[in-house]
């Protein structure tokens, strides 16, 4: 399977913003953003030209496609499946990407990045109600328990993932238990409850042409 192996600093510089895909680096000095918040590339400093709305659009699904790790064909799979749902388009796409497995994992705190977080559901460490899972995609539904399996309790980036990210208290929709690392999507995340700084309505324009 295709996925972006080139550098991840470079995403976030491009898009004017940190999109955290270094988990906790990203909230250090350490991080690249910090010190050179301009685009990449030769002339990224000197980058000054007005941006049309089909520019702002892209931006916007850019940023927000980099910030769940999926690629092109599959963030647009999101958006047909999201369009022919009942309801709001673009919270449907955010929801849908939210309730991915490797988010789910990250958003519990057992990984420090979603990026961690696919490798981690990729190596089948974690099993859903019970039943061994390791497609990072695999849609989590209300009621799944997701738990770390027993061989995998020992690991060292689960535990220093949830001492540095496991603040769940913070997210209505998801119960967290460290003491037996498992966690319980409560229900399917609201707009105000899902902590991505994204304008999903211009996806959806861009998309709709």
């Amino acid at each position: 399977m295709a996925r972006y192996t080139k550098a991840n600093c470079k995403l976030c510089r491009r898009e004017g913003e940190k999109l955290f895909l270094k988990g906790h680096r990203c909230s250090t000095d350490k991080c690249a953003f910090e010190k050179r918040g301009f685009a990449p590339g030769q002339h990224g400093q000197s980058r000054r030209f007005k941006v049309s709305n089909y520019g702002i659009q892209l931006r916007e699904k850019q940023k927000v496609r980099r910030t769940y790790g999926v690629l092109e064909k599959q963030f647009r799979n999101y958006f047909e499946k999201a369009d022919m749902k009942v309801g709001v388009t673009g919270e449907n796409l955010l929801q849908m990407l939210e309730c991915r497995f490797d988010n789910i994992v990250y958003r519990l705190g057992f990984a420090p990045s979603r990026k961690a977080a696919r490798q981690l559901v990729k190596h089948g460490h974690f099993t859903i109600d019970g039943k061994n899972v390791d497609i990072p995609s695999y849609q989590i539904k209300p009621g799944n328990l997701i738990k770390v399996k027993d061989k995998s309790k020992a690991l060292d980036i689960i535990h220093s993932s949830i001492k540095e990210f496991g603040q769940t208290d913070q997210i209505a929709w998801l119960r967290l238990n460290k003491a037996a690392l498992e966690g319980e999507v409560i229900e399917i995340p609201k707009r105000q409850d899902i902590p991505i700084s994204a304008n999903e309505q211009l996806i959806v324009e861009l998309y709709s042409k």
